[in-house]
């Protein structure tokens, strides 16, 4: 059965690429408000995925 966790970070990790290959103000050290919020799920959820690999 596939992991619930993994699979919402590599879709916050997906919607954040994509976000970025079409958004004219985000770079990679600055993102629009959209871009900012995409981007701070990816790294939450990734965090998340990651302590739990951990334990």
């Amino acid at each position: 059965m596939p992991d619930d966790l993994h699979r919402r970070y590599q879709d916050a990790h997906n919607a954040h690429r994509k976000h970025a290959r079409t958004c004219t103000t985000c770079t990679d050290t600055s993102r629009c408000p959209t871009g900012q919020r995409l981007f701070e799920a990816f790294v939450r959820l990734q965090d998340a995925y990651l302590n739990r690999q951990r334990q």
